[in-house]
This record gives structure tokens, C-alpha cells and sequence, in this order.
């Protein structure tokens, strides 16, 4: 495996930053999960114009375009002859002194791109759904730390993928300081009721992905809203599922123990799934596995 690391191809065992990097010392920086599929980012600009969204909140300057940044994964995947690959591009401050000021960070950010095969979940979730439920811990407020920043502090998701995993789930949803459904520690959620898709307000991350099935949603002439989401309206809707780059779509069939639906995956969810496996052969960069 080759990784990029700051214009360069390195050896996985070669591919190491300095122990004063902010990005390790302070989570102080920014990073996109991205996906291939045959020979095809899907994608690519939406991820690149959020990357750059989050560094200029972040006063992070990578020294490259977005169209260097672009080149850049794609020689990655090409160095790594992967047609199908989950993408993780990194950009931290950079190295600087054991303080928070990064004022202080002396060195240029880096810049890391490796490329490799993901699976996020057992292919038997895909096909029966799965159970979530919910954890104490709340997402940040917005206030305190913007959700559409894709920072590498992911402490407060962590925190509650703990949770789950201690209750014995894969994953749990997360509420917002409000007491309404948020997101889940790295996908977003969507219910379907009455034919009407809905997903959480903008106090959770913009997702890629979800945004893929609300377009999808749309051509369908599905119904779509974004707003608010009791967990009463969660534990009630005839449908359930989950979106994320690594995820893609996953249905949920059970929270916190009450069934959702008829405790299978619902039509509207598999149609939408289908949709998506369609999108990502048409909508993206396309590229050849050298």
C-alpha cells in the first residue's frame, strides 16, 4: 500500500508525521471519507468543496487547489490499482509546540491520502436491518463546535459509539442539546412516514451520501422534509435507515427496542438503495486503475 503523504507516495510503514503535529496533539484539522466504485469517486467535488469549507472555518490553508487535491486522490487510487476503495483524506495544521495557540505551528499542514477497502457493517444488516438505539451522550452543541465542520475531533462520536458498544450495538443515535434525534456516531438518519422521507435539521452534518438520497427522493417524487424529529415520530415511523460514505444506505428495523414498521427493511428504504448503487455508477469522477 502507498500512501500520499505531502506530495509524496510513501510506504504504509513510512507513511508517519511528527508527535507535534496539532492535528495528533489537539485533533486540529479536517478530513473527508470519500468512496470509489469502479473506477469512479463518486462525488468528488461535494467532498472537496466541504473539505475546504471546514479548512477555511479552520484557517487551514493545504497550499493546493481543490484541483490538486482532486489529482491527488486520484493518483492515489491509481498507485494503489483500486478500482473500489474507501478514501480517507486528511489535512492537519501541521507541527507546532505543546500549546493550543496554533499561531504556534510552524511547519506546513499535512496532507494524507490513503486508499483502502472498507466494510463498515455484516452484509446481513444490508439485507435484514439492524437495531440501534439510543446513548446518553448528546452531540456538541452547535455553538461550541459547528456540525458541519468535518474536524478531526470526533471525541463526542467516539464517546457514544462506546456506549453502544458496551449495550452491545453497532451503532446509536446521538440526540441534539434540544432532545431531538441528531445523527448516529458516523451516519445520518432518515424516517419514512406516510410516504414522506424525513431527515434532521441542519444541526447535524451535512452527509454526502444523504444528500444523494434526498435528491434521489426527490426524482422519485418522494416527499422530503428536514427538520426537527422526536424520538416518539422515530419509534413510530413506518421506515427507517441510515446513510454515510462508509455505510452508504443500511436499514434499521428496531430502536431501543421498539420494531420500526413491520420489523423488516420497507419498500421505499430498498428503492432508494437501489438508487443508489445506480448513482454511484453515473455521478462522480471517473478514473483508470493503472
Amino acid at each position: 500500500m502507498k500512501i500520499y503523504l505531502n506530495g509524496k507516495f510513501v510506504n504504509k510503514e513510512d507513511a508517519k508525521i511528527s508527535v507535534f503535529d496539532h492535528g495528533f496533539l489537539y485533533g486540529d484539522g479536517a478530513f473527508e471519507g470519500i468512496r470509489s466504485y469502479n473506477g469512479l469517486v463518486f462525488r468528488l467535488k461535494a467532498h472537496l468543496d466541504r473539505l475546504y469549507e471546514t479548512m477555511h472555518t479552520l484557517l487551514i490553508d493545504p497550499g493546493l487547489t481543490k484541483k490538486q487535491m482532486g489529482d491527488a486522490v486520484i493518483a492515489t487510487l491509481q498507485i494503489n490499482k483500486l478500482k473500489d476503495a474507501y478514501i480517507r483524506l486528511i489535512v492537519s495544521r501541521g507541527d507546532g509546540d505543546l500549546g493550543l495557540d496554533p499561531r504556534k505551528c510552524f511547519g506546513r499542514p499535512n496532507v494524507v491520502i490513503i486508499t483502502d477497502k472498507i466494510s463498515l457493517y455484516p452484509a446481513e444488516f444490508y439485507q435484514k436491518g439492524m437495531a440501534i438505539i439510543t446513548v446518553a451522550t448528546i452531540k456538541n452543541h452547535p455553538n461550541a463546535l459547528n456540525p458541519q465542520l468535518k474536524s478531526l475531533n470526533y471525541l463526542n462520536n467516539i464517546l457514544a459509539k462506546i456506549e453502544a458498544a458496551h449495550c452491545g450495538y453497532d451503532e446509536a443515535i446521538m440526540l441534539d442539546s434540544q432532545g431531538y434525534v441528531g445523527e448516529c456516531t458516523g451516519d445520518n438518519v432518515f424516517i419514512i412516514k406516510n410516504g414522506r422521507l424525513s431527515t434532521p435539521h441542519v444541526a447535524s452534518l451535512k452527509g454526502i451520501t444523504a444528500e444523494a438520497i434526498l435528491d434521489l427522493a426527490k426524482k422519485m417524487k418522494v416527499e422530503t422534509r428536514e427538520g426537527y424529529i422526536t424520538r416518539h415520530e422515530l419509534y413510530n415511523a413506518d421506515e427507517c435507515f441510515l446513510t454515510g460514505t462508509a455505510a452508504e444506505l443500511i436499514p434499521v428495523v428496531k430502536v431501543d427496542g421498539r420494531s420500526i414498521g413491520d420489523g423488516r427493511p420497507g419498500a421505499l428504504t430498498q428503492r432508494l438503495l437501489s438508487g443508489f448503487k445506480s448513482l454511484t455508477k453515473i455521478d462522480g469522477v471517473k478514473y483508470r486503475a493503472v
